[in-house]
Parts: structure tokens; sequence; C-alpha cells
């Protein structure tokens, strides 16, 4: 448990840091005018399906080579959709590790490892 908080409290101290980092990028580009909450939340958006589109049309099989040969290009962009996720969880005053924590406990509440197990039926129809 120790070390869990351990790892908690560095984990915190490196979200700090790097959105730090992307509001210092902003403001010293002057960005911060044009990131209204529609406009950020277009941007996580097309960011997130830039992901998706390394995947577009590509076998199971197509996708794990892919991956091995593109890796830095995904990574680039998952960056992008991280660094948009801070910069929307600074401007809203919401703490992100609360937020993914909070939902992990609603989504055990709502999939029961005994309804859920092995299967992708959405929670109403467990």
């Amino acid at each position: 448990m120790e070390i869990l908080n351990l790892w908690g409290i560095k984990f915190m101290s490196e979200i700090k840091k790097l959105t730090n980092e992307i509001l210092k990028f902003r403001k010293d580009r002057d960005w911060e005018q044009f990131h209204t909450p529609k406009d950020l939340a277009i941007s996580l958006s097309l960011e997130a399906n830039e992901v998706l589109e390394h995947f577009q049309w590509k076998s199971p099989k197509e996708i794990e080579k892919y991956i091995k040969s593109n890796r830095e290009d995904i990574a680039d962009e998952m960056g992008d959709v991280f660094n948009y996720l801070l910069l929307m969880a600074h401007d809203f005053n919401i703490d992100l590790v609360k937020a993914a924590t909070d939902k992990i406990e609603k989504s055990a509440l709502k999939y029961p490892i005994e309804k859920a197990k092995g299967t992708y039926t959405k929670y109403n129809k467990l």
C-alpha cells in the first residue's frame, strides 16, 4: 500500500509537470484565445480519430505488424490526445486522476465481475 501511495504521488507530480509544460507551450504561442471548451473538445475528438485512423482497414495480423513499425507515429497521436485532456482538465478544473478513479468505481458497479466477466454485453443488458 505504501509503494502504491508513493507511486501515486510521483504520478501526480508528473501530471502537474506535464500540465505546466503544455500550459507554457500554449501561453508562449498565445493560443489560449483559441482554446474554448468547444474547440478543445473538437480537437480532442479529432486527435483520437487520428489514433483510430492508424488501424482503419487493417486485419488483426496487419495491425500487429503495423504497430511495431509505426509505434512513434501512434505515440505522437496518443500524446496529442493526452495533451488536450490535460488542457481541458486544467481549464475546467477537473482532477483527471480522481475522474478516472471515480469512473472505474462507477463501472465496477455497472459491470459486476460475476455478470460481466468474459462478455462485452452492455451493463443494462447483463
